[in-house]
């Protein structure tokens, strides 16, 4: 779906004020009015103010998603000013609209990989840009994805990242966690002229990869999900 380019509102110039080094890091779900507010405030940042994606920041986690069964979204803090945020929503679809342009890679099964297991969206990630430099706030996002995801059973994280956005998470998507592509497409909800990567990755398979040469990152991801993680069976 073809979307009009969104004017981009003047960057603020007010004084921010500098965030502790040793602030405490945390992540939480978004669950009422005021976690709401920090979520859009990161939303109005990033995708509004900076690229100019959407033009107005409140459908990306509306009033109604608060209580929903079928979405949930997480909102990263440092000390007390948000930091992050991420989306996840659950059993998405695996049919795309034509319009939406989108390109299956070969070899890729669509029916077949969603009857593989239990998928989850992760979508709307991003890092207020003076937090950026901060890896720990997007491994505490993630942490706090994988937490809700495991816990209720799901097996699989399906994403789309941008191919050429300079923020686009897609390095770390796919040479640190494991992330699959299967497929990408030209248009979709945000005002980017980017193509977007369709990104998957089974989570428990991902994990036992992951904990030889990278235990400390396995640790910062599920320290504590190791219960919810062992219920997983990797994918062969």
């Amino acid at each position: 779906m073809s979307v009009a380019p969104v004017s981009r509102p003047r960057p603020s110039t007010r004084f921010v004020r500098p965030t502790s080094p040793s602030a405490s890091l945390t992540a939480e779900r978004v669950s009422d009015a005021a976690s709401r507010l920090e979520a859009l405030s990161i939303v109005q940042q990033v995708y509004q103010q900076e690229k100019g994606w959407v033009a107005n920041a409140d459908g990306e986690f509306p009033e109604s998603a608060l209580s929903s069964p079928t979405s949930s979204g997480f909102v990263a803090r440092l000390g007390d000013e948000a930091a992050g945020v991420v989306r996840l929503s659950y059993d998405p679809s695996f049919e795309l609209p034509q319009a939406a342009g989108v390109e299956i890679d070969d070899g890729v099964d669509l029916a077949r990989l969603a009857a593989s297991g239990r998928f989850v969206e992760v979508g709307r990630l991003m890092i207020a840009p003076r937090f950026r430099a901060r890896t720990a706030v997007v491994l505490a996002l993630m942490r706090a994805a994988l937490g809700a995801v495991v816990q209720r059973g799901y097996t699989h994280l399906l994403t789309v990242v941008f191919e050429d956005d300079p923020h686009s998470p897609y390095g770390f998507h796919t040479r640190v966690l494991g992330f699959e592509r299967i497929g990408s497409h030209r248009h979709g909800e945000l005002a980017c002229a980017s193509r977007r990567i369709i990104l998957t990755l089974d989570i428990a398979r991902a994990f036992e990869r992951l904990r030889g040469p990278r235990a400390k990152l396995v640790q910062a991801l599920a320290g504590g999900l190791e219960p919810d993680l062992a219920g997983l069976s990797p994918r062969r």
